[in-house]
């Protein structure tokens, strides 16, 4: 092999200019962007419009935002959404057990429950029960009147319907878990409460808690039903006030808001709670 040879440079592959290079251009979302300009000028126009509108009476509104009957209203709506929650849940997590039994009498009892209650609208549950006195008159030598007075009806009505509610969310929550993981706690000999409480009931929240918390916003809305039987909650207390002021437009946003501000307060609380059971499962970009 020649000197000549030995010398010659190795041959360098050719690199393409940078002209030659094809330039990816981003796709024109034309369409969307039209779209979501439209949406936020319909917004702006929707948003003005109810500022600006004298009917809305916002200096009426800012009066008795606050005001002790609005608050005590106010309060009575959130305890009775806290206590119809707490014993809803309790009721139907042993409906829950009931349906997931063994034993095909408790299996019947529990969907016959939920079957009956799901089936009959909350607003006739409740006169139903304000009216139980023309069926029992007396119950344990009392006055069914005397002891059924409208608050404690609608804490009796609206748990027994979110207890049917309650009872089908523990139950998907719970079959949600895989078989295999209650199976292998088993098998190192775990009892049948430490299963329950550190492996089926900690996987079986994180598809509890997202229907859960629907619920729970639901109930604060529809315990406005109770004003038909006089239970003074936010929206009676509000129906109270414009009866004698005839102003209802500016109580009936009074009202609205306190839904409104107490909604997002309860969602953002869901979203933390959330976030809380779905740890070690949340991908990592």
């Amino acid at each position: 092999m020649s000197s000549d040879t030995l010398a010659q440079p190795a041959a360098v592959p050719d690199t393409p200019d940078k002209a030659d290079v094809p330039r990816i251009v981003p796709q024109r979302r034309l369409g969307q962007w039209t779209a979501a300009v439209a949406v936020l000028v319909l917004l702006g126009l929707a948003v003005n419009s109810v500022l600006r509108n004298d009917a809305f009476q916002w200096d009426v509104v800012a009066d008795y935002f606050t005001s002790d009957a609005v608050l005590r209203g106010l309060w009575l709506t959130l305890w009775l959404t806290a206590v119809v929650m707490v014993l809803g849940f309790a009721l139907g997590t042993l409906l829950a057990a009931f349906r997931l039994s063994a034993n095909p009498v408790l299996r019947a009892v529990s969907w016959g429950y939920v079957w009956l209650f799901r089936s009959i609208p909350i607003l006739v549950q409740l006169l139903l029960w304000f009216n139980i006195g023309a069926l029992y008159p007396q119950v344990l030598g009392v006055k069914t009147v005397d002891l059924l007075g409208p608050v404690t009806v609608a804490v009796i009505g609206l748990t027994l319907h979110e207890a049917a509610y309650a009872a089908e969310v523990v139950r998907g929550g719970i079959l949600a878990v895989d078989r295999s993981q209650t199976e292998a706690a088993q098998a190192l000999g775990l009892s049948r409460w430490r299963r329950w409480r550190r492996i089926v009931l900690p996987q079986a929240m994180r598809s509890i808690v997202p229907p859960a918390g629907n619920m729970l916003i639901g109930t604060l809305k529809g315990t406005s039903i109770v004003s038909v039987i006089a239970v003074q909650d936010l929206l009676y207390s509000v129906q109270l006030v414009y009866h004698r002021t005839y102003q209802v437009i500016p109580l009936l946003m009074v009202a609205t808001v306190w839904y409104t501000v107490v909604t997002s307060v309860l969602s953002a609380g869901q979203y933390y709670v959330e976030k809380h059971y779905a740890r070690g499962t949340e991908r990592t970009r």
